[in-house]
């Protein structure tokens, strides 16, 4: 009966190590390098990110407008089902998009 315990207590130790072992990927969507830039607005570094997007027009110029976006124009779901858009921020015209997950990112 001790060999049986001693047994399967040194194979749970053996099977727990190798589950420690493992190893996970994150994979990041590519976006274009030095086109768009992360602020206050946007909590990924990553963003914008593609994924299905349930903003509704009105909603995304709302969301936009409330991170002080002014004149939001142009505004169209892209085939990454971003939001993408002409608007003023402090006085200047930036390109700006909103991903599925609210990020607001924008380029001069």
């Amino acid at each position: 009966m001790k060999m049986a315990f001693g047994v399967t207590v040194a194979l749970g130790i053996i099977g727990g190590g190798t589950a420690f072992a493992q190893t996970t990927t994150t994979i990041v969507p590519a976006n274009p390098p030095g086109v768009w830039t992360t602020g206050p607005d946007s909590k990924n570094a990553a963003a914008p990110v593609a994924g299905q997007n349930s903003f509704t027009e009105a909603q995304a110029r709302s969301r936009m407008e409330a991170h002080g976006y002014t004149h939001v124009t142009r505004l169209a779901k892209d085939d990454r089902s971003i939001w993408r858009g002409k608007a003023t921020k402090d006085g200047t015209l930036v390109d700006v998009a909103l991903d599925y997950q609210g990020n607001i990112v924008a380029t001069k």
